[in-house]
């Protein structure tokens, strides 16, 4: 008898949750590691025509982006963007309205157009919009 009391010592009462913390943690580092892997897309976007709207005729400062990176304001080409800059600070001390419409080709550079609507607002343009064809 006395050794089955000695036994009942010996047992552990209690949950050892080391193995659970180390499964637990695994598994937190798992999910950060795949987590960036699906928020990244990895196929292209086409995205929704929208009809828009006929634009009302305002005193308007029109840039104009070729698709080889040639700068234009209104009919006057330019050479650089600093130049381009000090032109839109002129037509903007001009005008009224300070109404920017930004003529980009369909192949010119996604950065050449955000450069030129941070110009735009640089020089003082209140309004800024993307000219675009009506789909038919």
């Amino acid at each position: 008898m006395k050794a089955s009391s000695e036994n009942a010592e010996d047992v552990i009462v209690g949950i050892n949750v080391t193995p659970l913390v180390d499964v637990c943690l695994v598994l937190v580092i798992i999910f950060m590691v795949t987590a960036p892997m699906f928020s990244d897309p990895i196929f292209k976007v086409k995205l929704p025509q929208a009809r828009t709207q006929e634009g009302e005729e305002k005193d308007k400062i029109v840039i104009s982006i070729s698709s080889q990176g040639r700068l234009a304001v209104g009919e006057k080409e330019v050479k650089d963007k600093e130049e381009l800059g000090r032109e839109l600070q002129v037509r903007m001390a001009q005008s009224a309205d300070r109404y920017v419409v930004i003529k980009a080709d369909e192949e010119a550079l996604h950065g050449a157009l955000i450069d030129m609507m941070y110009r735009a607002k640089e020089a003082g343009a209140r309004s800024l919009t993307i000219a675009t064809e009506r789909k038919k």
